[in-house]
């Protein structure tokens, strides 16, 4: 079965590149590839203008880092950041000399003794990513490696992360399902959909520039209702058809507001009549579905609205991201 079918991505010394996706979209196959444990039936890898297609995993100048960490539970934090280097033959003063370097980068100074079986997730987290950079490899690959990690912890090592990035360089391709933390890490986000690269740009242009429904979507723009442009620029909702340019527009839920009262429409804005359906209370204000005869759709109020209130449900034109109908069917 074939999983990637014409995947071309270009990674550039000291960037991180983010292969961001559903489940099954081929994201960790592609970094499998790239380590050495899947061979791609063709096409090519290189890595420093060096072809690595062939070459087995601890040839190819790459580290790889599990989901799982994937440490040695017997070993102390020290044994786990220099095992590489020890099976590499490396000499006890080189590697105590790289270990102690890892420590300070990765703020892990005092626990190169400590097992790593006492250590918090998030230590656990830094031991693995000092082991991956213990033998300096060219490419550093990463297959989810905050997934396990509850969300302060997470925020807290993205942070972290991007800043090391930044400072020291590393060229990484990381492996997410989680666009918040892609869009937080990356220089650029590569978005699979079966098993095809479907946009290949800055988080910027990925979140604000979507190439297709699809990526919207998946961004987070996943309103959607359908519209016709007629030839004097008008966007009006409609299903059926008309005489005019057959559109879907997509848009967040946070750039939409729900109004309750009868204020008159303003040009500029699109207007879906509709009632309450749903209510969640998301802190700084509710979030609710609102069902009308065009579409079902989220938005926000700061204001309390009760379940089957009639409203509007009001968005910019600027807000509001344009395909072409025929191109999102199905």
């Amino acid at each position: 079965m074939r999983v990637l079918s014409d995947v071309t991505l270009d990674v550039a010394r000291g960037e991180l590149v983010a292969l961001l996706g559903s489940s099954g979209c081929g994201k960790t196959t592609l970094l499998r590839s790239i380590a050495g444990f899947v061979t791609p039936r063709s096409g090519s890898i290189r890595v420093d203008g060096r072809d690595i297609t062939s070459l087995p995993p601890e040839k190819r100048g790459t580290a790889m880092m599990f989901q799982s960490y994937a440490l040695w539970p017997h070993m102390s934090v020290a044994g786990n950041i220099g095992y590489g280097m020890r099976m590499r033959g490396a000499s006890k003063n080189a590697i105590a000399r790289r270990v102690d370097e890892l420590l300070a980068l990765m703020q892990l100074q005092g626990f190169a003794s400590r097992p790593v079986t006492q250590l918090s997730g998030g230590q656990r987290q830094r031991v693995a990513r000092a082991r991956a950079r213990a033998g300096d490899p060219a490419l550093l690959l990463r297959d989810e490696p905050m997934s396990n990690l509850d969300y302060k912890v997470r925020i807290e090592l993205r942070h972290e992360l991007r800043a090391l990035q930044k400072r020291i360089g590393i060229t990484a391709v990381y492996v997410t399902h989680d666009r918040e933390e892609a869009l937080t890490l990356a220089d650029r986000i590569a978005v699979l959909d079966a098993g095809r690269v479907v946009q290949y740009a800055s988080p910027e242009d990925i979140f604000h520039r979507p190439a297709s429904a699809f990526v919207a979507g998946f961004m987070g723009a996943d309103n959607a209702v359908a519209l016709m442009r007629d030839r004097d620029g008008t966007l009006r909702v409609t299903r059926g058809s008309g005489d005019g340019e057959r559109l879907v527009a997509h848009f967040r839920s946070d750039t939409a507001r729900v109004d309750a009262s009868a204020s008159q429409p303003a040009n500029g804005e699109l207007r879906l009549h509709g009632r309450v359906v749903q209510t969640l209370y998301v802190g700084q204000g509710w979030r609710y579905r609102v069902q009308s005869d065009d579409a079902d759709v989220w938005a926000h109020a700061e204001q309390r609205i009760d379940e089957g209130a009639s409203v509007a449900v009001i968005v910019p034109h600027d807000a509001l991201l344009l395909f072409p109908r025929a191109a999102t069917a199905g």
